[in-house]
């Protein structure tokens, strides 16, 4: 009796592997080329039991090569040739009875590359414009069609370089042959030659009909990493991989997972989260960032009299130097002060804290090598010194000529009133006449186009005119008086310094 139940078990394995065969060989597709995928070598122990295991509802297979030089744990890496057709295969994971709402209905899927790296994706508009200018008429991604199967109603976007899309039907083979035009390097900020290119992402969202008959309902979504070279390149760097993991001893390798011939795209969020994004039937844009409280700062005047552009001498360092306590509104305000208004929209979610932990690299993958290394500057760096600093007091107004003589300064720092003489502090960036002249309008309110001359009173009384050679011998913190009087022949006023 054993022996008979045994016979019978053995011939429904043997059956069951046979139709296994047969419906993978419908699809072109071998038991061969299925146990390569790394699918199978999962054994993660935080995953649920197999009672509650969720089943994907497609499986999106592309075939390439992953890297062997990836560790057991990490995800798998995948190099791709620039413009080379890559196949991506389509393949309906459903068991019997799943969503039979799509059973014998189309589906559509958005493929589109994306970067891999946090930082890149929040530019990623300005990445890929910037990418546009430099490769006019060129698309990040392209279907190559005459190669693909099963693939109906194709269409791009010139708004979208980086996204195809197309309906397709789950119960018949299909495959997307897809070629990627940007390469990794083109995303590095250029230093000494030789930089190692960032990774991409390839993703595809899958969705079905509402009852309006658009496709915005979201099923699936999976995507997995890819670096992109230069024609050929791929291989050689396959081919370096696979030759540094051969000197390694047996040991070592068991830290790193085998290359395996294809790279399954594993589950993933949809890109971008919101299914909205995709009524009309177009490829959504990149996210954008808006700010979830208007700002309401004013821009300083850039003609401040103080090194810190704060005006009338104030001391508002604080101000000037954001704090790591500093509100999400405050860092708003901060970056609209600091000429950072394109940024606003960007860090719109950041305290001062989240801003400060920002390295160098970091802020110039975000912001472009000229604003990020101006950003961190002003995050970091202490504010400027001036180059001369001068207190100046103004004596009550006189219609005293030119050329008569004026009253010696107050002395003891006090007028004749007894009343103290208030100085205020001139910060000079500049080591010029006009310097002087603009600084002091700003401070005392004069009219500046009303200036004609600046004098220093010098021996018995004179008047020199001050020039720049002047202003560059200043001993630095010199105090002086200074009053107005009216030019000879115009509108224009003279200021004396005593």
């Amino acid at each position: 009796m054993d022996e008979v139940i045994e016979s019978g078990l053995m011939h429904d394995f043997d059956a069951s592997l046979s139709s296994i065969e047969q419906e993978l060989s419908a699809g072109a597709y071998s038991m061969s080329d299925v146990l390569a995928l790394p699918i199978f070598k999962q054994e993660d122990s935080s995953l649920p039991l197999d009672g509650e295991t969720k089943h994907p509802p497609f499986q999106y297979v592309m075939c390439a090569a992953t890297s062997p030089a990836v560790k057991l744990h990490d995800e798998t890496l995948t190099y791709l040739n620039q413009g080379q057709s890559y196949e991506i295969r389509m393949l309906d994971n459903r068991k019997m009875g799943d969503m039979p709402e799509i059973s014998g209905k189309l589906v559509k899927s958005i493929i589109r590359v994306v970067f891999h790296d946090r930082r890149l994706q929040y530019t990623e508009h300005q990445q890929l414009e910037g990418w546009k200018w430099n490769r006019p008429g060129d698309r990040l991604l392209d279907l190559d069609i005459p190669m693909s199967v099963g693939i109906i109603d194709t269409r791009t976007n010139p708004s979208q370089l980086n996204a195809v899309e197309f309906l397709w039907d789950p119960a018949k083979r299909t495959s997307a042959f897809i070629q990627v035009h940007c390469i990794s390097t083109e995303f590095t900020p250029r230093k000494h030659g030789g930089e190692k290119g960032v990774p991409f992402r390839i993703q595809v969202d899958t969705f079905k009909q509402n009852e309006n008959g658009e496709y915005t309902d979201h099923l699936h979504s999976a995507s997995c990493q890819i670096k992109v070279f230069k024609p050929k390149g791929a291989d050689r760097k396959q081919k370096t991989d696979r030759e540094k993991m051969e000197k390694r001893t047996a040991h070592e390798k068991e830290k790193y997972q085998p290359s395996y011939d294809t790279t399954i795209l594993t589950e993933c969020s949809p890109w971008p989260d919101t299914p909205t994004a995709y009524v009309n039937n177009s490829p959504s844009p990149a996210p954008t960032f808006t700010s979830s409280q208007p700002s309401t700062c004013s821009v300083p005047d850039s003609n401040s009299s103080s090194p810190n552009h704060q005006g009338d001498g104030a001391s508002q360092a604080s101000s000037e130097q954001i704090q790591p306590s500093a509100t999400t509104q405050e860092t708003q305000q901060w970056l609209l002060k600091n000429r950072f208004s394109s940024y606003t929209r960007l860090f719109s979610n950041f305290s001062g804290a989240d801003l400060l932990k920002l390295t160098k690299e970091d802020l110039v993958q975000i912001c472009g090598a000229a604003d990020g290394i101006r950003l961190y500057n002003s995050l970091k760096s202490r504010s400027v010194r001036p180059r001369l600093t001068i207190y100046v007091c103004q004596e009550q107004p006189r219609s005293t000529a030119l050329r008569g003589q004026p009253p010696a300064a107050g002395g003891g720092g006090e007028n004749g009133s007894g009343t103290p003489y208030v100085y205020h502090a001139i910060y000079l960036e500049e080591m010029v006449a006009s310097e002087v002249a603009r600084k002091l309008a700003l401070v005392f309110d004069l009219p500046f186009h009303r200036i004609s001359q600046v004098y220093r009173q010098g021996p018995t009384g004179i008047h020199v005119l001050v020039s720049d050679q002047m202003v560059q011998n200043f001993q630095d913190e010199s105090c002086f008086l200074f009053s107005t009087v009216k030019a000879e022949n115009n509108d224009g006023i003279h200021i004396i310094l005593k």
